[in-house]
């Protein structure tokens, strides 16, 4: 047989190996899977694409670099699979590990991969002017991580380098690998579920890595809070230079303790706190760095202000906390405190993330559809004190309770949208009984936010801050939490009009 076989994948490390016949099966065709495949293709191997559906512009282009695609129900392993006997299946973030064809896959011996897996291998495709692949900075966390990956790269280009974003959002880290310009940093977000299957099996070996958070989401998919938990512990495996943590979130430091690192890999801590000698944090208003300096002992560098800040709408806490951690990840680089600083001065929070939409009569209008899970709407909640608060949506396998039994009682009124509104309702009647509760009950989809933003008006006085954070998943009414946002912020501004 020509090419590789199952039994010399540990061969397969290097774009310039012979991938050539190996047999890949690619679970699902988005952007993703698309990059798999295509990724593949280019270096010879056979490629099979399953998929429940496939968009029309991929399927037109998979038979023109070389690939085939196979579509139909995925409740059961297909036969055309089954025949083409894999050796190794590279599956989509969205597959979850008990799907029948995950199941069968590690069942049948065979090797199971993500795409970040197939990345790592093949990243010596494009060198830095000293031979060596980009250096990768891993980002995680239950909240915050577009927005720090976001960070990171944009401080990383301002202290000089060459770095982009790539991995869940929403640019694929083998698009990158494989851009002839090439680049000195990959800054790659990972979703528990890219980690989940990099613990299956890698020698992936991060610069620098940080868990911002940890918050139960994604039971569902995960099946226990434990198995997401260990699932984001990966993100620390190999690192080389510094495991970046969240010293306010015992769950990560216990992560950095647990951690098979490389010798010499420094944990480093971040929080809104005074900082130790190998942290970041925050001294009365001043943003500064104890970490990365010889002097840490005596002295600390200054990075920004919460003033600073605030004029840019970057002062919330839990933004506050996004960008020490990112700018730990950018010191660990040798970024200077002052490329820091012009960074953040130009950055802009992504539409959707505390967005304040409008103000009116007094009133400000603040979409956060992004808090797709009670720990991000928690962030927002302690952001606006005393809010109108919006919530609702799809739960994703989480309790809600512990939310409202912290936060409920600090609103100025609910108003509950969504699948979940009974358990929402129900934990409001437990726990913040003197909160007034309000419905919006199962209208149609581009009724909701009309009746949300009628109700919340009658509500809020001058001064007030309705908010839309929903705790939520967004799929039970909305096409995306983007699509609530927007349909939020066109009802506010149509109540603004009518006047």
């Amino acid at each position: 047989m020509t090419g590789a076989s199952a039994r010399d994948l540990d061969a397969l490390r290097s774009w310039h190996a012979d991938w050539r016949g190996l047999r890949v099966a690619v679970l699902g065709l988005s952007v993703t899977g698309f990059s798999v495949a295509d990724t593949l293709a280019e270096l010879g191997a056979d490629v099979l694409v399953v998929s429940e559906g496939a968009d029309p512009e991929y399927a037109r282009l998979l038979p023109v670099i070389g690939a085939r695609l196979w579509t139909g129900p995925l409740a059961s392993v297909p036969e055309e699979l089954v025949e083409f006997a894999p050796e190794v299946v590279v599956a989509s973030p969205g597959f979850a590990p008990h799907h029948p064809v995950i199941a069968w896959t590690q069942a049948s011996g065979i090797a199971l991969w993500g795409d970040i897996e197939l990345a790592w291998r093949v990243r010596d495709k494009v060198l830095r002017a000293d031979g060596t692949p980009a250096e990768w900075v891993l980002i995680t966390g239950t909240n915050g991580k577009t927005t720090t990956t976001q960070l990171t790269a944009e401080m990383l280009v301002a202290g000089g380098l060459r770095a982009v974003p790539v991995g869940n959002i929403g640019t694929p880290v083998l698009d990158a690998v494989r851009d002839p310009s090439g680049f000195d940093v990959f800054v790659v977000e990972l979703s528990s579920h890219q980690l989940w299957y990099l613990s299956l099996q890698s020698d992936l070996s991060p610069y620098a890595s940080v868990c911002l958070n940890l918050a139960d989401d994604h039971l569902e998919w995960h099946g226990s809070a434990q198995a997401y938990r260990d699932a984001k512990a990966v993100v620390y495996a190999n690192a080389r230079v510094a495991c970046i943590y969240n010293k306010a979130d015992v769950a990560t430091r216990e992560m950095v303790e647990d951690a098979d690192v490389i010798e010499g890999c420094r944990a480093i801590g971040f929080d809104l706190g005074v900082p130790g000698p190998s942290d970041l944090g925050v001294v009365d208003g001043i943003l500064v760095d104890r970490a990365f300096l010889a002097e840490r002992h005596t002295s600390a560098l200054e990075l920004t202000t919460v003033t600073d800040l605030a004029a840019r709408g970057l002062a919330a806490p839990h933004i506050v906390a996004n960008i020490l951690a990112a700018s730990a990840l950018a010191r660990s680089l040798d970024v200077e405190p002052a490329a820091i600083a012009a960074a953040l001065a130009e950055f802009r929070l992504d539409a959707h993330r505390i967005e304040v939409v409008a103000v009116a009569a007094g009133v400000t209008w603040v979409d956060d559809s992004k808090a797709t899970n009670p720990h991000a709407a928690a962030s927002s909640l302690a952001a606006f004190p005393g809010a109108v608060w919006v919530v609702g949506g799809l739960l994703k396998g989480v309790d809600i309770a512990p939310l409202v039994a912290a936060r409920g009682d600090g609103v100025k009124a609910a108003i509950v949208i969504g699948a979940a509104r009974d358990e929402i309702t129900q934990a409001f009647g437990r726990h913040a009984p003197a909160i007034p509760v309000f419905e919006v009950d199962d209208a149609q989809t581009e009724d909701v936010m009309a009746q949300v933003v009628e109700l919340a008006a009658g509500i809020a006085r001058d001064g007030d801050v309705v908010l839309l954070a929903p705790a939520a998943a967004s799929f039970d009414q909305f096409a995306s939490y983007a699509d609530r946002g927007n349909r939020f912020a066109a009802a506010v501004k149509d109540w603004i009009e009518r006047g």
